[in-house]
C-alpha cells in the first residue's frame, strides 16, 4: 500500500527535491503540490518545475485533495497556514521548517491532539543520531567538560542559530538538566567575557554555499572530544523526511520526533 504525499513550498529548493525523491520512491504517490497564492508557479505541472518532466500533479494554493501525509519545508507563516489546513483535513504532517516561535510550538501542541504531527529541526537521520550521543555524551562527561556547539550554513540562510544547533542544545539540556534559555551564551564580545562553568556556547558561521555543518564539542584541560556531521547533498534532508512521511502515515494524533522513528 502507498502513502499519498503532499508538499508544500515545491518552487523552493526543499520542494523540488521531495517531488524528485517522492516521484522515484514506489511506495510514495506524490497526491499534492502546493504553493503560496499567487505565487508564479501555480497552475504548473509540479514535475516541470522540479526539472523532471510532467507528474500530472498541478500546483495549487489548496489543498483539495486528501493525502496520507503533508510534507512542509517552507518559513513559519507558509506552515502556521498549512498547520491549519492539515487539521482541517485530518492530514498527517512532517515539518522541516525552521524558526519557529513559542506560539508556533503551543500551536503544534494542539494540532497533535487531532492529527498525527512529526516536527524535526534537521531531517537527517545522521544529525538526528548526533543530537541523541551529544546528549550522553554531556550527561555522562558533566561540567568539567567545556561545551561549545557551532553550525555553519550557506549566507542566504535567515535564522541563527540553526534549528538543528538548538536542537542539539536542547537535547544536551534535556541530558543534563540545563535550561535552554538560559544556560546558553549565543557568541562571544567583549574584553572580559572569560568562559562560564556549566555554559554551553552557541556560534553561527554564514558563508558561500555551505549547505549545513554541525559539530558539538566538549573540552576540558588534556583532551576534547568532537562530534561532527556535514551535510554534502540536501537531499538527506529530503530522504528523512520521506522516510519520517512513511512511518507517520496511520499513526493516532500526537506529536512525534524523528527519535520516535529512529527508536532512539
Amino acid at each position: 500500500m502507498t502513502v499519498s504525499i503532499a508538499i508544500n513550498g515545491v518552487a523552493g529548493r526543499m520542494g523540488q527535491r521531495l517531488i524528485c525523491l517522492c516521484t522515484d520512491d514506489t511506495d510514495l504517490t506524490l497526491a499534492a503540490a502546493l504553493e503560496r497564492p499567487g505565487h508564479p508557479s501555480i497552475g504548473q505541472d509540479a514535475g516541470t518545475v522540479a526539472g523532471i518532466g510532467t507528474t500530472g500533479v498541478t500546483i495549487s494554493d489548496s489543498l483539495a485533495d486528501k493525502a496520507d501525509v503533508l510534507i512542509d519545508f517552507t518559513a513559519p507563516p507558509a506552515t502556521r497556514a498549512a498547520l491549519d489546513t492539515c487539521v482541517a483535513h485530518s492530514t498527517a504532517m512532517v515539518i522541516g521548517t525552521t524558526g519557529l516561535s513559542e506560539d508556533d510550538e503551543r500551536a503544534l501542541d494542539a494540532a497533535g491532539e487531532k492529527i498525527a504531527l512529526l516536527q524535526a529541526p534537521n531531517m537527517s537521520l545522521g544529525v538526528n543520531l548526533l543530537m541523541a550521543l551529544a546528549g550522553q555524551v554531556a550527561k555522562r562527561l558533566g561540567d568539567d567538560y567545556d561545551i561549545e556547539i557551532t553550525e555553519s550554513h550557506h549566507r542566504f540562510k535567515k535564522d541563527a542559530p540553526s534549528g538543528t544547533a538548538l536542537g542539539i542544545a536542547a537535547a544536551i539540556c534535556d541530558a543534563t538538566g540545563k535550561d535552554l534559555q538560559k544556560d546558553v551564551d549565543h557568541g562571544r564580545h567583549g574584553d572580559d567575557v572569560p568562559r562560564q562553568r556549566g555554559r554551553i556556547g552557541m556560534h553561527a558561521l554564514r558563508m558561500g554555499d555551505t549547505i549545513g555543518e554541525h559539530t558539538a564539542r566538549f573540552a576540558t584541560l588534556g583532551e576534547r572530544l568532537e562530534l561532527t556531521h556535514v551535510a554534502t547533498s540536501r537531499d538527506v534532508f529530503a530522504h528523512g523526511a520521506l522516510r519520517a512521511a512513511k512511518w507517520l502515515s496511520g499513526k493516532p494524533p500526537g506529536r512525534y520526533r524523528m527519535n520516535d522513528m529512529l527508536g532512539l
